[in-house]
This record gives C-alpha cells, sequence and structure tokens, in this order.
C-alpha cells in the first residue's frame, strides 16, 4: 500500500464515500446506497481511500456469507488519518456551499 501521496483535501465523492463510512455504512452496496453513487464511483473511491491510508479493509468470514446466502462482504474501517482529512473534507465543501450563497448569482432576480 502506498501512502506517501496523500492528499490535503478529497473530492466530493470521495469525502461522501468517507462520510457514509464514518456513519457506520461499511460496505460497497451499502455505501452506494446511502451515497446515491455508482458502483463505478464507490468502488475507485474506497481503493484510493485505501491507498491513501484513510481506510482499512477486511474481509468477512465466508462461512457467514454462506450462511446468509450471499457473497462475502469486505468491510471499510476508517482510520485516524481518515478522520482527519473528514475534517478537513467537510470544511472545504462547507466553506463552497457558503460561498455559492453569497455569490450575487444565487440572489434573486440575478442571472
Amino acid at each position: 500500500m502506498s501512502r506517501t501521496n496523500s492528499p490535503k483535501s478529497l473530492g466530493y465523492s470521495s469525502s461522501l464515500v468517507l462520510q457514509a463510512i464514518a456513519g457506520n455504512f461499511r460496505y460497497g452496496f451499502d455505501i452506494m446506497d446511502v451515497t446515491g453513487l455508482p458502483s463505478g464511483t464507490v468502488y475507485p473511491a474506497l481503493n484510493s481511500l485505501e491507498e491513501s491510508g484513510f481506510v482499512d479493509s477486511s474481509w468477512e468470514s465466508a462461512d457467514l456469507a454462506h450462511q446468509e446466502k450471499r457473497p462475502p462482504r469486505r468491510y471499510y474501517e476508517m482510520t485516524s488519518a481518515g478522520r482527519r482529512i473528514l475534517e478537513v473534507s467537510l470544511e472545504r465543501f462547507r466553506l463552497l456551499e457558503e460561498l455559492r450563497q453569497k455569490s450575487p448569482s444565487s440572489e434573486p432576480g440575478r442571472a
């Protein structure tokens, strides 16, 4: 795992995925359901987050999955670095929303 080039902040999709994990949605389909993002966005984001050291993953037991008649799930857990980058990302997107609300084009009657 390469954890040397961690970004200083995350893109919107990766931030959503990390927020979902923080909210205890811990496997791919659950994350897709709660975020509304497609698998082609969620799984690459999960891989990138893990490579950057923001999440760790582990596979559940094949026996448990077999008992529930489904494939094994890969569960994701946020690391301390993930918690820090999520805070940075949440602040970043909060500031973007504040700026959008302050922009003249967001005022009624403005184009």
